[in-house]
């Protein structure tokens, strides 16, 4: 188990098909503290970040749940879209999922031109260099939740010539 990680062993809530809800949080925030569930299980997780080891433990723990289990991710906009994109791969609508971002924190921008992602730490609607091909890149709130990031273009692609 990964530092800053906290994974739920059987026997403490994380039981084969598993129905009820799974609310996970990234870095400081508590924002799924209050996330009621209806009656239903709740399974509280904690990671420090959207790490590779943590999203591998969230899909350990995503691979014994059953249709009917819901997500809430809360936590930094990076890191909830990752997990949140891990979590579509591994079969989970939108409709499952809740996602409540901190108004801070980095977000990833994801290249139209050569689809490098670059963590930015700018509000929406302003400029990033791209860590991939160099490109100036505008973002504003389009968000793709299949690649995981906010899409950016070319910000100077009428100034080209």
């Amino acid at each position: 188990m990964h530092p800053g990680s906290v994974l739920p062993l059987a026997g403490a809530g994380l039981e084969s098909g598993f129905r009820g809800v799974i609310c996970v949080a990234f870095g400081s925030s508590d924002g799924t503290a209050g996330h009621e569930t209806g009656g239903r299980p709740r399974l509280d997780l904690r990671f420090g970040s959207a790490n590779p080891q943590a999203l591998s433990d969230l899909k350990v723990v995503l691979g014994v749940t059953r249709v009917g289990a819901r997500l809430v991710l809360a936590g930094p906009p990076a890191d909830i879209h990752a997990a949140a994109s891990l979590a579509a791969g591994c079969g989970l609508t939108d409709e499952e999922m809740t996602l409540l971002p901190d108004e801070t924190g980095p977000r990833i921008i994801f290249c139209g031109h050569c689809h490098t992602r670059t963590k930015a730490d700018q509000p929406i609607g302003s400029e990033v260099d791209c860590q991939g091909c160099g490109t100036t890149l505008f973002f504003t709130d389009h968000f793709s939740r299949r690649v995981g990031g906010y899409l950016g273009f070319s910000a100077h692609a009428e100034e080209a010539t």
